[in-house]
């Protein structure tokens, strides 16, 4: 899944998303307390549950990531605006490609934010720079799912051509 996903654009090259894979039972029961009652079944029963986070320090691998452009590390060092706007945009973008890569192998992807973000990111992001952004319950589709798959909007209703 990783494999697919991390080679999607991002502004800069930036890749600001990290992934923590949750699968133990310890695991499983640390991420738990931090979902809303409704998805802890859900979760309590996927084989595999990816915290997806953004990394506030994502500009430290830009030499490395985008050699062409030396200074850009500095020009997001010296704004934290900007840093935050691009990590948190792009962090969402990859989660988006993550899911898309998950449903690419065949397998179904059910994703909801943290209920208490701040607790999940103590619980499993602690003296880093990761911030959760969303959790993702990784495995196979199953015959009776959760509900049927929901309506989406026509495309007469979402897209335009000039």
């Amino acid at each position: 899944i990783w494999e697919m996903a991390r080679w999607a654009p991002t502004a800069a090259n930036s890749q600001p998303m990290r992934v923590q894979f949750v699968r133990t039972d310890e695991g499983r029961r640390r991420l738990l307390e931090h979902l809303d009652e409704g998805n802890r079944e859900k979760t309590a029963s996927a084989p595999v549950t990816a915290i997806l986070a953004g990394d506030s320090e994502f500009h430290e691998h830009l030499p490395r990531l985008l050699p062409i452009r030396p200074q850009i590390r500095e020009i997001f060092a010296d704004n934290d605006a900007l840093r935050e706007r691009t990590g948190n945009f792009n962090a969402a973008l990859q989660a988006g490609y993550f899911i898309l890569a998950i449903r690419a192998a065949g397998l179904a992807a059910g994703r909801w934010p943290a209920s208490t973000p701040a607790g999940m990111d103590t619980e499993f992001f602690s003296g880093t720079t990761w911030r959760s952004i969303l959790v993702v319950n990784i495995g196979h589709p199953g015959e009776n799912p959760w509900f049927e798959r929901l309506p989406r909007l026509d495309p007469a209703e979402t897209v335009r051509w000039a």
